[in-house]
């Protein structure tokens, strides 16, 4: 597991707190595609019994983030070529519109803010911690997209990065190493973005939304396999 789950926190309810401690680890790619998760395990780390577990991992299979089998026990997505072409559709789609409606309504705060995520995105690069950097990476983007104002479009969105979670986790191992030999700085796509809304630019801004949605794309298309992997014959008892 590539996050640090905790046990849930008394102030929210057990099964909304292991649902969304879940839901972002897998919209952070923290999970490898095809990867099974043990109910008792994943108790074990919540400090919880097995039923707010499998009723979190209900939740996320009916936004289509795991495949539930009928023993309850879940599993991450696989990848493919096709599946990859149809998710990037939809996200330039969906999140065009956000970025185009969010971005004059962006304040100058808002574009401080954005400074200073692209700037940590710069600093964590070159250290290589690729989970900090993953976090910062939709910690930009959702400034932008809660601009917008619409919350159909902030749900849409989150439930494809739910989808996408296991294409970041394969992004996170292909950038990796060109990061650490300073071939590519995280930053550049998102200062970009920062100059055309300084400039008050904002159809630039929404393309070069656009444009890094299409740049991680064709980074991907290289790594998914054209057809699904066999499944493992292992089972998971929960």
């Amino acid at each position: 597991m590539r996050i640090a789950l905790e046990p849930v926190s008394s102030r929210t309810t057990i099964q909304e707190g292991v649902y969304q401690q879940l839901r972002n680890a897998l919209m952070a790619g923290s999970f490898d595609p095809g990867q099974t998760l043990t109910i008792a395990s994943l108790a074990e780390t919540f400090g919880t019994s097995n039923m707010p577990v499998r009723e979190a991992l209900r939740r996320l299979a009916a936004e289509n983030a795991l495949e539930v089998a009928s023993n309850g026990s879940a599993r991450i997505p696989t990848v493919t070529v096709a599946r990859l072409d149809d998710l990037c559709r939809a996200r330039i789609a969906v999140e065009g519109l956000a970025a185009e409606l969010g971005a004059p309504r962006l304040t100058a705060t808002d574009i401080a803010t954005l400074e200073t995520i692209a700037a940590e995105q710069h600093a964590i690069g070159r250290n290589s911690n690729i989970y900090g950097l993953m976090a910062r990476n939709q910690q930009f983007h959702f400034t932008i997209y809660k601009a917008s104002g619409s919350e159909v479009l902030l749900q849409l969105i989150e439930t494809l990065w739910l989808r996408f979670g296991p294409y970041m986790r394969m992004l996170s191992a292909s950038v990796e190493p060109l990061m650490r030999s300073g071939e590519i700085d995280p930053a550049d796509p998102h200062l970009a973005i920062i100059d055309a809304l300084k400039a008050g630019d904002f159809k630039r801004a929404r393309d070069g939304v656009i444009d890094d949605i299409r740049h991680t794309h064709a980074i991907l298309r290289d790594y998914c396999p054209t057809e699904e992997e066999p499944r493992s014959r292992g089972g998971v008892k929960s």
